[in-house]
């Protein structure tokens, strides 16, 4: 028990330096911008909704849309796959919507509002099927909305371009999209049992001799069929849904965790701290340059040389106390 005591000891006043820390670098960072240079802030209207919109920030530089989860694989008629990679666009209603195909769907409202809504309303997850036809893109796990998250049905049909035709809203955050695509124009384009592979395909075929002499019931006949498109990457199955659903979660609180400070063990709690002292030491190389300066310029006016700056006399003693405190720990 004492060993136990200790350790959550240690825990606790590192930790305790990682919530301080933060406090102390932003008292640093502010006093020595405020001698190097005076800055201005000008406040503009959110211009969010009008700017254009492309892949590549959807991808990596927009924080308000990161994905809860990974979008799966890519999976369904071949030739499907020349739209992996690619977006289109569409306004209407005051938003505009963006589909990438085998990636996600999202939202983006065209408004001068002060927080203008931008998400992710589903990402990819698996086809819906129908009679031996694909259907429908079913993207899930969206932005929350209430007690659950929100869903996305991209479905298919015949046309002269690659277009978003029109969006609804079923039932409260569960939206159908309408898209068009040459690609899907021939009557065989989306049939799904040329896409299986042999194995799978002489699977289905036994499944329907089975359901024609009635030696299994048409449930039994789709929850047969179910299995066989789950081997082939078509549907998830439902274990897997699930527990990608509780990963996203944990995911989420552990980050909300870490956002404010809150670490779960020692070693990430120290990681932490490393990272922080590495920035005040940075910080420190900045004021000891700026110091020097100062001092360089004083002796060509034959002034006195100058006290050690206020801000470099704080990091200092800060690092003292950082270091006793990392020895104790």
């Amino acid at each position: 028990m004492p060993r136990r005591s200790n350790h959550m000891h240690d825990i606790c006043a590192v930790c305790q330096c990682i919530l301080i820390l933060p406090f102390f670098l932003l008292l640093i960072f502010k006093t020595a911008v405020s001698e190097m240079v005076s800055m201005k802030i000008v406040e503009e209207p959110s211009s969010y909704g009008l700017n254009s919109y492309n892949f590549a920030s959807h991808t990596t530089d927009d924080k308000k849309l990161k994905m809860r989860i990974k979008p799966s694989n890519f999976t369904g008629p071949v030739h499907l796959k020349r739209l992996y990679g690619r977006c289109f666009s569409k306004e209407m209603n005051e938003y505009r919507y963006e589909f990438c195909p085998f990636f996600n769907v999202t939202q983006h409202e065209q408004s001068y509002r002060w927080n203008p809504f931008s998400g992710v309303l589903g990402v990819w997850q698996e086809w819906e099927i129908e009679n031996n036809t694909f259907i429908a893109m079913n993207m899930r796990e969206g932005e929350k909305c209430g007690d659950f998250h929100r869903t996305v049905k991209v479905i298919f049909s015949c046309g002269d371009k690659h277009d978003i035709v029109n969006v609804t809203e079923p039932s409260t955050c569960n939206y159908h999209m309408s898209f068009t695509s040459p690609y899907v124009c021939h009557r065989d384009s989306m049939l799904v049992y040329p896409t299986l592979s042999e194995e799978l395909q002489q699977a289905w075929d036994q499944l329907e001799g089975e359901l024609y002499r009635e030696e299994i019931t048409p449930k039994g006949y789709n929850k047969q069929l179910r299995k066989i498109f789950e081997k082939a990457g078509y549907y998830i199955p439902l274990e897997e849904k699930k527990l990608l659903a509780e990963q996203a979660i944990q995911r989420e609180e552990r980050e909300k965790k870490e956002e404010s400070g809150e670490f779960d063990n020692l070693p990430k709690c120290t990681e932490e701290y490393r990272k922080l002292k590495k920035e005040i030491e940075g910080l420190r190389t900045l004021l000891a340059v700026k110091d020097d300066k100062d001092a360089s310029n004083a002796s060509t006016t034959q002034k006195p040389e100058k006290k050690k700056s206020k801000s470099s006399s704080k990091v200092g003693n800060l690092l003292k106390a950082m270091s006793s405190k990392s020895k104790k720990t």
